[in-house]
C-alpha cells in the first residue's frame, strides 16, 4: 500500500509539473510597440525582461521607409512607410543590444534586457 501511495503522489506532481509548463507554454510573447516618428525610435530605450522572448510591434509613421537593424541580434527589418511590421525577437541574455534606421542612420535606440 505505501508503494501505491507514492505512485499517486508522484503521478499527481507530474501532472501539475505538466500542466504548469503547458500554461506558461501558451502564454504570447509580450508585445513591445515602437514608433519610427520624425526620423527617431520613439521610445529610444526598450527595456525587457532578460530570458524572454517578445515581439517589437514597429510602426513607420514617416512618408519614407525605415530599415530597423540590430546588428548584434542579426535582424534586418524593412517597414514601409505608414505601415506596422512586428519583429520577433529571441530570448536575450542581459545586456544592451543597439539598433537604427539604415536608411537613416540618426535614428537609434537601445534594448535593455534586465
Amino acid at each position: 500500500m505505501p508503494g501505491r501511495l507514492a505512485l499517486l503522489v508522484v503521478g499527481l506532481v507530474a501532472g501539475i509539473v505538466a500542466a504548469a509548463g503547458a500554461a506558461s507554454a501558451a502564454d504570447p510573447r509580450p508585445e513591445i510597440p515602437v514608433t519610427i516618428d520624425r526620423d527617431q525610435f520613439q521610445p529610444s530605450e526598450i527595456k525587457v525582461k532578460a530570458n524572454t522572448p517578445f515581439t517589437l510591434v514597429v510602426t513607420n509613421k514617416n512618408a519614407k521607409a525605415a530599415e530597423f537593424e540590430c546588428k548584434d541580434l542579426r535582424i534586418e527589418k524593412v517597414v514601409p512607410a505608414g505601415k506596422t511590421v512586428n519583429v520577433l525577437i529571441r530570448a536575450l541574455k542581459p545586456g544592451t543590444y543597439a539598433f537604427f534606421d539604415d536608411f537613416n542612420k540618426a535614428a537609434t535606440g537601445r534594448i535593455v534586457a534586465e
